[in-house]
């Protein structure tokens, strides 16, 4: 089922001044639509943008080239981070002294 064909059983409310109604009211009005089409539409726009930089990002040929190396490149050794790792959290020299 799409989201244009499921049934419409959630609400959501939000409060907001006179003036940012009026404003949306005008937008809606503007755009031929009711404002809770016009604020569903603007908010999945903006949720599928927001979701897109997570999942997807571009790169010409030389980024690419390097964004291979650093993949393929052996691991750098990081000694504070292995000792972070390997010593007591201060909760267990707490429990443990």
């Amino acid at each position: 089922m799409s989201r244009e064909t499921e049934p419409r059983s959630e609400r959501i409310d939000i409060r907001t001044t006179p003036s940012v109604k009026r404003t949306l009211q005008d937008a809606a009005n503007t755009s031929s639509k009711t404002v809770s089409e016009f604020l569903l539409d603007s908010a999945l726009n903006k949720a599928a943008e927001i979701m897109a930089d997570r999942r997807l990002f571009q790169l010409d040929d030389e980024q690419w080239a390097a964004f291979l190396a650093a993949l393929d490149a052996p691991p750098q050794p990081m000694p504070r981070l292995q000792r972070l790792l390997t010593e007591p959290s201060a909760l267990e020299q707490a429990l443990n002294p």
